[in-house]
């Protein structure tokens, strides 16, 4: 068994599903220098998952959404959190107000999980890995740095969040609007919630991830090299760094910030 590396609440996996995960593998490892490893999917269908590592070591994840099961869904990035019990946290997620969309069920060989949906909407999953410790805790470039909430209700994912995983919050001040840093008692902060205004129009709550890069401007022009698209200019945040979001050539979003050390 895999010693454990997360406390419940700390996000710990992260994967990308989408239409097209050849494309997908081939714009991650390139722009980020990632190395892959494809592993067979549990069953009959010959489906494989990728890997995505970094130094030898797994970070993250691609699957190819095949099936009625995803009719509808668009490519995404999905945030993973740690809980020490997958099956009493996803009954937590239900009492307090959310959903749980797909229930807690064993992938051999990897560890249980739950796909959940808080009740403003946006969608996370949980995991507590058996065979599998969850994504290398590497920090620097080309690690996931931050998990970030964009929500339409701010108060009502703040009670919830902190009821199911015992997070901390304080008012933090990264952009425009209002802004809550995530924490666990003793930790640096991992993530924010911030809340969505009109200017979003009809995009639904969702979670964003952030990659760590070294030069942004170089990170972009790859990106966009490579056939992603710049889904904004950069942003400089005073005391934080400068990022933005790019579209991968899938349809999925992912945000990379160079930060300011």
């Amino acid at each position: 068994m895999a010693k454990t590396t997360y406390a419940h609440g700390m996000f710990c996996w992260n994967e990308i599903g989408t239409r097209d995960a050849t494309s997908a593998k081939t714009f991650y490892s390139g722009l980020f220098g990632w190395g892959t490893k494809e592993i067979p999917m549990p069953g009959d269908g010959g489906s494989t998952y990728i890997l995505l590592q970094r130094a030898g070591e797994d970070i993250a994840g691609i699957f190819q959404m095949d099936g009625p099961m995803f009719e509808g869904v668009p490519p995404h990035w999905m945030a993973y959190v740690w809980a020490d019990d997958v099956d009493a946290t996803a009954a937590k997620t239900k009492e307090l107000g959310g959903s749980v969309k797909a229930e807690p069920f064993d992938v051999p060989g990897v560890g249980r999980m739950a796909v959940c949906q808080d009740p403003t909407g946006a969608m996370f999953s949980l995991f507590h890995g058996t065979d599998h410790p969850g994504s290398s805790s590497a920090t620097g470039p080309g690690t996931f740095c931050w998990w970030e909430l964009s929500t339409r209700d701010l108060d009502a994912a703040g009670k919830f969040y902190t009821s199911l995983f015992q997070w901390k919050t304080k008012v933090g001040t990264a952009g425009p609007g209002e802004y809550h840093e995530v924490s666990l008692e003793g930790q640096k902060q991992f993530g924010g919630m911030r809340a969505m205004d009109k200017s979003w129009g009809d995009v639904p709550s969702h979670w964003g991830l952030y990659i760590e890069v070294e030069d942004i401007e170089a990170c972009t022009a790859k990106a966009q090299e490579l056939g992603g698209k710049l889904m904004m200019p950069v942003v400089d945040m005073p005391r934080v760094g400068r990022f933005t979001t790019i579209i991968d050539p899938t349809g999925a979003a992912i945000s990379v910030i160079q930060l300011r050390r």
